[in-house]
């Protein structure tokens, strides 16, 4: 197993991820306060709650995509794990900024995403379960 600090790729995407949601928290703030939403109310205006739903999707997606992330890293090879982070990190991009305009039209940056998490999680479990098959 390598150090961690061989890791700086997948870190740097871990945390360019955080800081996607974080961003979302702060359009989720700023709406409230723009379209009259009082916490804890998460339903009022659509515009708002358009905003929030982004954000809720996001972290639901965040622990299998940050786990899977990872273990791609570690059991396959950084910087594709690093590249198919970036690469759910546009889909999310995308999905936010269409999601936010027009739910409807949310489709493709969440298929991008969907299939970059599927690519990280099958990877990994499937490195996993060779090696464990040829290991024992």
């Amino acid at each position: 197993m390598e150090p961690l600090e061989h890791y700086k790729l997948v870190a740097l995407v871990t945390l360019l991820a955080l800081l996607l949601y974080l961003v979302m928290g702060f359009r989720v703030g700023r709406g409230r306060t723009r379209h009259g939403v009082e916490a804890p109310a998460v339903a009022g205006h659509p515009d708002f709650e358009r905003l929030y739903r982004v954000q809720a999707n996001t972290l639901e997606w965040l622990p299998a995509f940050l786990v899977s992330l990872w273990l791609f890293a570690f059991y396959w090879n950084e910087k594709a794990a690093a590249a198919i982070g970036v690469v759910w990190i546009v889909g999310r991009l995308l999905y936010m900024v269409s999601y936010s305009r027009l739910a409807s039209s949310r489709g493709p940056g969440f298929l991008i995403q969907a299939l970059a998490v599927a690519v990280l999680l099958f990877g990994a479990l499937g490195r996993i379960v060779y090696l464990m098959a040829i290991h024992g």
